[in-house]
């Protein structure tokens, strides 16, 4: 098989009918001049200076970073495109199938960005269901691609089969892997892929000032969400109504949702990842709702806070939302420069682990519990407090681990802190009272020069200030 099949797409489904010749030709003729292209990217030099930061690097080396491809989610059906966020980081967004190309050129390197043509007045205008723009609409184009992205050069995305074939025949080509499979079946595997993986993940380590704001954003916009769910909260029946309130905010004002919203109500909390959101509100329960808002930049917001439905805790529901929240504080603490990222994690677990001895869950000692070779706290708490947070909701996950999970803390990074209490309804360790109830208390933080920033402050997390924010917004 060779590269032009690896790559070829499904252009026709089995339901489309013949195209005649002569309809070829009717279809070819009579349009009107193209409107003019969109200005630069606003953030032109913000990229370029990423894509230079990456040539130096990597001097004298071919390399390859994907936008990816569409993913089916039903025979001819697609999930809706993003691009991979690798590709993003470097050109500010992306099309399917899109690719940057490194060359080695002098001391540095010639990027050039292979993308969908325009095909208004050809064949493919109307009969492509993935690239004709009768049917996905007007693309950039190759010429304002060029432009808009600030790159050496663009190239027609049709060429792109020609060039792996001459690229396969290069020694130590690097190509960003796992976001389209058929470039990754045309070029043999360097050695060094995981090494170029792993730069752009570090490279988002530290957050610049538009990040920032971008991030800013998403927190705002989700906070707005959160009281969309507020406002349906009183009526609500089912946690799909919580999660589609909550989607639509994301849709009007942004991209989308940065990753499925989690709307687990009553023992659903005690799933950690809860995200089938197919059961029932039920009136005296709790509401975690873990939802952010993906901004059209691709940057995301991640918060979670844990709502009474009937707008006050039980006093057994407050115990445990007091304790968690008791832990998120002792973790904001150990949120300053020179601080290994995992210290966060070990002072909130403290917390928590001397809450559970105090309430009779844990029959141990603070210390026995918390020996490594024990961890009998996980238990009831099975995650650590803190992810990387950006374009993804988990950022830099390439990243090494001896610069992310035992790296340091440095000024410029956000991360999440987020402890949380899961008590199984079939726990019997857990006394009667408290089974079934799932607390979870999460917040975007900013490493600053003498300390932290929470970016998500603004939504209510003291236990009083959620039943006020419940009663001023829900009404109950």
């Amino acid at each position: 098989m060779d590269t032009r099949e690896r790559l070829a797409v499904p252009k026709r489904a089995g339901h489309d009918t013949e195209v005649p010749a002569k309809l070829i030709d009717f279809m070819s003729q009579g349009w009107l001049a193209a409107t003019p292209g969109e200005p630069a990217h606003p953030q032109i030099e913000r990229l370029r200076a990423r894509r230079h930061a990456l040539s130096a690097a990597f001097p004298g080396e071919w390399l390859i970073v994907p936008a990816g491809q569409e993913q089916p989610r039903a025979n001819d059906t697609n999930f809706r495109f993003r691009p991979s966020s690798d590709f993003a980081y470097l050109m500010g967004g992306g099309e399917p199938g899109a690719l940057l190309v490194f060359e080695p050129l002098g001391n540095g390197h010639r990027a050039t960005v292979y993308v969908p043509a325009h095909n208004r007045g050809t064949p493919a205008f109307f009969t492509d269901r993935v690239y004709g723009e009768l049917w996905v609409g007007r693309h950039r184009g190759v010429e304002e691609s060029c432009s808009y992205f600030g790159v050496e050069e663009a190239r027609p995305l049709d060429e792109v089969d020609a060039l792996l074939v001459e690229l396969g025949q290069r020694p130590g080509v690097r190509l960003v892997r796992g976001h389209h499979r058929a470039i990754d079946a045309a070029l043999a595997v360097h050695p060094g892929d995981g090494e170029l993986s792993t730069w752009l993940s570090e490279a988002r380590f530290i957050k610049d000032e538009y990040e920032l704001d971008e991030l800013r954003k998403a927190v705002a916009i989700t906070k707005r969400g959160f009281e969309d769910v507020l406002r349906i909260l009183p009526h609500a029946r089912s946690e799909r109504e919580i999660e589609a309130a909550f989607w639509s905010r994301a849709r009007i004002e942004a991209n989308d949702v940065g990753y499925l919203t989690i709307a687990a109500a009553g023992e659903h909390a005690c799933t950690l990842h809860w995200n089938r959101n197919d059961g029932e509100m039920r009136p005296g329960g709790l509401l975690l709702l873990d939802a952010g808002v993906e901004c059209d930049s691709l940057y995301t917001a991640d918060v979670t806070r844990t709502l009474p439905i009937s707008g006050r805790f039980t006093p057994e529901q407050r115990t445990v939302y007091d304790l968690v929240l008791q832990a998120q504080h002792a973790g904001f603490e150990a949120v300053r420069p020179g601080n290994d990222f995992l210290e966060p994690n070990r002072r909130a677990m403290r917390v928590l682990t001397e809450g559970l001895i105090e309430l009779g869950i844990l029959q141990c000692s603070v210390e026995e519990a918390l020996d490594p070779e024990r961890q009998f706290y996980r238990r009831y708490t099975l995650h650590n407090v803190s992810h990387m947070l950006g374009l993804d909701v988990h950022d830099c996950a390439n990243a090494r681990s001896e610069t992310y999970r035992y790296g340091t803390l440095r000024t410029g990074m956000v991360l999440t802190v987020e402890p949380g209490l899961y008590f199984q309804p079939d726990d019997a360790t857990v006394p009667q009272r408290f089974r079934g109830i799932g607390v979870r208390i999460e917040d975007d933080v900013l490493v600053t020069a003498d300390g932290y920033e929470n970016l998500s402050a603004s939504l209510p997390s003291r236990a009083g200030d959620v039943e006020r924010w419940c009663a001023d917004i829900a009404g109950v």
